[in-house]
């Protein structure tokens, strides 16, 4: 089995393009502080602490060979030549306990050079004094105890190095971040237009910014908007004019039929001049779609009562399941035409009907089942298409010319939704619509 970071690695832009310029640095600055350490901060304390260790090593041999006697001259000598005081404490022993130093390299590298020069048992702490290194050696008769300039033990800049690294590191992090967070700023604004425009709402503050390639797309999709925008006034300003050429002539029509007297032929007419006239409104409804109606925050929860309300004056008992508080922004008129369409096709077809709405994570789910014949799985996506009618086992749009469901679905994606056809628990289809909470 192959082990991939692809799953591990961010997704969004900003954090990607973060990563990008952060790592390499993080990776180039683990390798100069470990060379510095490896190869200068520790090699520079080893020779300082052997240095150190071998002046204490003298003074203890010194001792051995002058005694007691010649103490203080041989500390006077200690003091003046190599900047360490000594002190011989008669019976004294060595301390049993011992505290660690926070870099514990520098106590590692102070004893294997104490351990090398002497042949005593030896004790010393580096975290007492802050500027002194307190060294201890067990002589016959006593200790000697040794205090030692600090600089003189270790190299004391390597702190000073680490400091000047985080507060780089720290810098550089923040106008990276500043950096790529205004570089990814009108990016973001540009998806965010494209899917306010792709819900039917408009971004009028929206400006080109940003790096070049970003404003030549910004540009370009405002192009594309116009385009669209004009596609669909020019749309809707010929069917309104469709619309008006053609109720005139049927507006005649069903005079005259009214004039006409009684017959089969008469009856035959209007039937089929009724049915052209419901064929023209849905077609207008289906290409006018959601023009002219702006989007506002909803009570779903309300709407479905409205909804059921509707529904029992046609003479359909719709059962609800509702959650309370459910919001969304929507067009009103727009969405609860999509859902009374759902729920018509679904009553004209079966005798339970049930509507249902609740909150799923950040999305809205409202389904709308039946236990009518429902509508084979590899037929459903062909129900949505304009103008299609399914003659077996249930005809989804049996009192129209095949918009009803393409109607829907085009209206609850303009919101940013999607509509899709499963099997329903009560044994007929279901209609689930999603919505952005």
């Amino acid at each position: 089995m192959r082990f991939s970071l692809k799953p591990y690695l961010p997704k969004g832009l900003f954090e990607r393009s973060l990563l990008i310029i952060v790592l390499p640095v993080a990776l180039m600055q683990g390798a100069v502080t470990w060379a510095f350490f490896e190869q200068h901060w520790q090699t520079t304390t080893a020779r300082l602490s052997e240095s150190v260790a071998g002046e204490v090593a003298l003074v203890v041999r010194l001792y051995e060979r002058d005694g007691p006697e010649q103490f203080d001259a041989l500390a006077n000598l200690a003091f003046a030549t190599t900047d360490l005081s000594v002190e011989y404490r008669e019976g004294d022993t060595l301390p049993t306990t011992r505290r660690t130093a926070f870099f514990r390299a520098l106590d590692r590298t102070l004893r294997s050079a104490l351990g090398a020069e002497l042949d005593h048992a030896f004790w010393f702490d580096t975290t007492r004094y802050p500027s002194y290194v307190d060294i201890r050696v067990q002589v016959d008769g006593g200790v000697l105890r040794f205090i030692a300039v600090r600089d003189r033990v270790f190299a004391t800049t390597g702190h000073i190095f680490l400091i000047w690294l985080f507060i780089a590191t720290g810098l550089l992090l923040i106008v990276a971040i500043l950096f790529i967070r205004n570089q990814v700023k009108p990016i973001r604004q540009l998806a965010e237009a494209a899917e306010a425009f792709g819900r039917g709402q408009d971004v009028e503050r929206f400006k080109p910014a940003g790096a070049r390639e970003v404003r030549r797309a910004s540009a370009a999709f405002l192009d594309m908007r116009g385009r669209l925008k004009r596609h669909i006034e020019q749309r809707t300003q010929l069917l309104a004019g469709v619309s008006h050429d053609l109720r005139t002539p049927l507006t005649r029509l069903r005079l005259q039929l009214a004039l006409m007297p009684a017959s089969e032929e008469r009856d035959a007419a209007r039937r089929d001049l009724a049915d052209m006239e419901a064929a023209l409104e849905e077609y207008l409804a289906f290409a006018r779609g959601q023009a002219g109606e702006e989007a506002d925050a909803l009570d779903l929860t309300a709407l479905c009562e409205t909804l059921a309300d509707d529904a029992a004056r046609e003479g359909v008992d719709l059962e609800l399941e509702l959650e309370d508080g459910l919001t969304a922004s929507a067009r009103e008129s727009a969405l609860k035409r999509a859902l009374a369409n759902l729920v018509s096709n679904a009553a004209a077809h079966a005798q339970t009907v049930r509507l249902s709405a609740r909150r799923n994570g950040s999305r809205i789910e409202i389904l709308i089942d039946d236990d009518g014949p429902g509508i084979p799985g590899d037929q459903r996506e062909e129900a949505f298409k304009p103008f299609s009618r399914l003659d077996e086992s249930r005809n989804a749009n049996r009192k129209g010319v095949g918009l009803g469901l393409a109607i829907a679905r085009d209206t609850l994606r303009a919101h940013g939704g999607e509509l899709r056809l499963e099997d329903s628990p009560l044994g007929g289809l279901r209609a689930r619509v999603s919505l952005p909470a």
